[in-house]
């Protein structure tokens, strides 16, 4: 049990700094209130909270719900440090990991390397002490991904299988992790090795229940192939295979319904700018084009989506130097760096404006 001063106390000295918008105060007016009588009624709280969090981070600003996310992740800590050892510590401690780990999304979408590194290391320490290595091996995809975007392949591939060896066989992040190791063995020329992971991915995939979350910070797009077989076609010049893998894609994930919601809009731009790749090689210039400008239309510029649309850019100056859509598409680009909702994403290893 609580005292009602420590959550009205606590909160100022634990997250007060991090406060900024009316929103975030509304949150820890709604915590302070449920468990001002009650530890297990903010716990549930702080649970559904990283629920909602999961779900909805991939459709939000990565600037927004990453100050929303240190405000609560604030707040738990101070939770944490007066929990002492109450039967819901573990609770508690669960539920800081989950905030760091989905700070370290956030951060990595802003383009924020380091601090996304120090929220995962930390999401793994939390993840130890709580005895929930599936928290864990998220924050080694979070890093892999980041080394991946870096065009650090092997690092990528390393980080995914120690993933893989932390998580369980029958998990999201296990398939996930098997399927970053196949895109990173495809960067790094090594088609052996995505052959390999690849199989693994399939089979990973076929030990997931029937019930995984499709959409959210924790789930898996279901296809044909497993996540990221079109990037990884399109890495050891399988243009053609990756065009319809993309295409497949874009249609039984990207479903319009889903588009409409906005439950997807910086993989949908991915997949957009892999597709702009792939067709940009085998010469398709307008098709290229097409999803290249299409992927710039949206809404929630993320840094993995500008380095893939840089790629494209660079991709269409050296094949088309002279053509008058290349100079169309760097103009929508440039653009796209320079547009309010890109003002928050830190663009390293991505040209700045000229």
């Amino acid at each position: 049990m609580l005292r009602r001063t420590f959550l009205q106390r606590g909160f100022t000295a634990a997250a007060a700094s991090a406060l900024g918008t009316n929103q975030e105060l509304r949150v820890i007016q709604a915590l302070n209130i449920v468990g001002a009588d009650h530890l297990g009624s903010v716990v549930v709280s702080l649970g559904e909270l990283v629920d909602h969090y999961t779900q909805t981070i991939g459709a939000l600003p990565p600037a927004e719900v990453y100050d929303e996310l240190l405000t609560v992740r604030s707040y738990a800590h101070g939770l944490l440090t007066h929990a002492g050892q109450a039967r819901q510590r573990t609770d508690i401690v669960l539920a800081t990991g989950w905030l760091s780990h989905l700070l370290g999304v956030a951060a990595c979408d802003m383009g924020e390397h380091a601090a996304a590194r120090v929220w995962c290391a930390d999401a793994e320490r939390h993840s130890r002490d709580a005895g929930h290595p599936e928290l864990e091996a998220w924050a080694e995809l979070t890093k892999a991904m980041i080394a991946w975007y870096q065009g650090q392949p092997r690092q990528s591939a390393e980080l995914s299988a120690r993933g893989q060896a932390v998580a369980g066989r029958g998990t999201v992040v296990h398939a996930k992790l098997a399927s970053q190791e196949m895109r990173s063995a495809a960067m790094a020329g090594d088609v052996d090795g995505m052959t390999r992971a690849r199989s693994r991915a399939t089979e990973a995939i076929a030990a997931l229940p029937g019930d995984v979350p499709t959409s959210g910070a924790r789930s898996i797009a279901l296809s044909d192939d497993p996540p990221y077989t079109a990037t990884s076609l399109l890495y050891v010049g399988r243009y053609r295979e990756a065009v319809t893998a993309t295409t497949r894609v874009i249609a039984t994930v990207y479903r319009p319904e889903a588009l409409q919601r906005g439950e997807h809009p910086s993989g949908y731009a991915r997949s957009l700018l892999i597709l702009g790749l792939a067709q940009a090689a085998l010469g398709s210039l307008d098709e290229a084009l097409a999803a290249g400008h299409t992927a710039l239309l949206g809404r929630r510029p993320a840094w993995p989506t500008m380095v893939l649309a840089d790629k494209l850019d660079k991709v269409l100056a050296g094949q088309y130097p002279r053509a008058q859509q290349t100079v169309e598409y760097r103009s929508r680009y440039l653009q796209a760096l320079e547009s309010p909702a890109a003002h928050h994403v830190q663009l390293s290893g991505v040209k700045e404006p000229r």
